[in-house]
C-alpha cells in the first residue's frame, strides 16, 4: 500500500508546499492525486521566487504581460500568481467535491510586507479572493498580533484562511480563538458555515533548527561529561513535542461547549496543518517530522523530496498522540536549562517574516527587470 495514502487511514491529509508550472501542465499533479492521495497545496514567496526565477518556464508569460500598456510590476505578479493558483485550484476542484469541502484546496499568501498590517491584510486578500475567485482557494495570513483580527474579519466574510507562520502553542490558540469568533460572526450574518474551511499552519523544522544551537551552546558549557551528554541528548526533540502540545491544545478547544455548539450548526473544524516537515539536519531521518506527527483532522505539507522520502521508505503509525507526558518532560527540561521557548518561538517569527520578504522582493525585482523600464515597477 502506497505510504502516503496510509496516511488516510489515519484521519490525516497530505498536502504539497511547492507550486510551479511544469507540474500544474503536464499532467504530475492528478497523478499524485490519484497515486498518493495528494489533496492539496500550498504556496508562498520563496516558492514563487524559486519557480520563476530558477526557471525559463515564465519568461514567456513576463514577456507577454510587461508587453501590455500601463503594466506594473505588482500587476504583472498577481496576474501571474492568481493564473497559476487557479491552474491548480481547477486540478484539485474534483479532491473538493469528493470531500465535501474538507481537501482539495490551494494556498495564496497576501503580501508579506503586510505580516505587521490588519487592515491591509485584510485589504488585500479580499482582492486576491475576489480574483481567483474558487471556492477551493485559501488566503494565507500570519499568525502574527495583528493577523489575529484579520484571521476573524476575512472567516466572518466567508474567506477560507490559512494562518501561517505559527510556532508558537499560545500563538496557535489565538489563532484557533480567531476562527472561531470569524465563524460565530459568519453564523450570525446568516452565513452557511459548512463551506468555510481555515487550517492552523505549525511550523516545525525550524524550532529544532534554533534549540538545537542554544543547546549546543549549553552544552559547551557543561563541566560534568554526563550532564553534557544529557543536554545533547535532547538535541532534535523539541520540534515534535511542541507541535504534539499544540494538537492537545486543538483538542481541548474541539471538545469545549463553545466550539461543540458551531459545530452542530455545521461549521467545520480548523485542522493543525504541519508545515516546515523537511528535516534540516542530515543527522536525523529525513522523514522524522512526518513520521512523528500522525494524527486525526491534521495536515501535513511536504516539499517535493519529503514527499518522495516518505514514499520510499516512510514509517506509518498513530504517532501525534503518543507519549504526551514525555512531551511536556521535553518542553519543560530544555526550558529549565535556561532555553526559553518564548524567546525562540518569537524570534523565529520574526525570521519566517525575513525569509519571506527577501524572495518577494527579489521577485519583484525580477519581474521588473523583464518589464524592461523602471516607470513599470510601481
Amino acid at each position: 500500500m502506497n505510504r502516503w495514502r496510509e496516511l488516510q487511514s489515519h484521519g490525516q491529509s497530505l498536502w504539497l508546499d511547492y507550486i510551479r508550472r511544469d507540474l500544474l501542465t503536464s499532467g504530475e499533479l492528478e497523478r499524485l492525486v490519484e497515486e498518493d492521495g495528494l489533496s492539496g497545496m500550498t504556496s508562498n514567496p520563496t516558492i514563487f521566487e524559486k519557480a520563476i526565477n530558477g526557471t525559463d518556464l515564465y519568461d514567456e508569460f513576463l514577456k507577454k504581460e510587461s508587453g501590455k500598456p500601463g503594466a506594473t510590476t505588482a500587476g504583472i505578479y498577481e496576474s501571474l500568481v492568481v493564473e497559476e493558483i487557479q491552474r491548480a485550484a481547477s486540478i484539485l476542484e474534483s479532491v473538493h467535491r469528493r470531500t465535501g469541502g474538507k481537501d482539495g484546496y490551494v494556498s495564496l499568501e497576501v503580501s508579506p510586507h503586510l505580516a505587521r498590517d490588519a487592515e491591509g491584510s485584510i485589504a488585500e486578500a479580499r482582492r486576491l479572493w475576489k480574483a481567483v475567485g474558487r471556492e477551493n482557494l485559501m488566503i494565507k495570513i500570519p499568525g502574527t498580533p495583528e493577523g489575529m483580527p484579520a484571521i476573524e474579519t476575512l472567516t466572518a466574510e466567508g474567506i477560507n484562511v490559512n494562518v501561517t507562520l505559527l510556532f508558537a502553542q499560545d500563538a496557535y490558540e489565538q489563532a484557533a480563538e480567531a476562527y472561531i469568533r470569524g465563524v460565530e460572526r459568519f453564523l450570525d450574518g446568516g452565513g452557511d458555515p459548512a463551506r468555510l474551511a481555515s487550517v492552523a499552519s505549525f511550523f516545525v523544522s525550524r524550532i529544532d533548527t534554533m534549540v538545537d544551537e542554544r543547546l549546543e551552546a549549553k552544552g559547551a558549557e557543561a563541566s560534568d561529561p554526563a550532564e553534557r551528554d544529557r543536554i545533547r541528548a535532547m538535541r532534535g526533540k523539541m520540534a515534535v513535542a511542541n507541535a504534539k502540545l499544540a494538537y492537545q491544545r486543538y483538542l481541548r478547544i474541539v471538545a469545549a461547549d463553545r466550539w461543540g455548539a458551531l459545530e452542530k450548526k455545521g461549521a467545520r473544524r480548523q485542522r493543525v496543518l504541519f508545515g516546515s516537515t523537511s528535516t534540516k539536519n542530515p543527522e536525523y531521518r529525513d522523514t522524522l517530522y512526518v513520521e512523528e506527527l500522525i494524527g486525526p483532522e491534521t495536515v501535513n505539507t511536504v516539499p517535493p523530496e519529503t514527499l518522495e522520502a516518505f514514499r520510499d521508505h516512510g514509517e506509518v503509525r498513530p504517532s501525534l498522540t503518543e507519549d504526551v507526558e514525555g512531551a511536556e518532560r521535553i518542553y519543560r527540561e530544555i526550558e529549565q536549562l535556561g532555553i526559553s521557548m518564548d524567546e525562540v518561538t518569537d524570534a523565529l517569527l520574526e525570521q519566517g517574516i525575513e525569509k519571506f520578504v527577501q524572495p518577494f522582493d527579489k521577485l519583484q525585482e525580477s519581474i521588473a527587470k523583464a518589464a524592461g523600464t523602471a516607470e513599470k515597477t510601481s
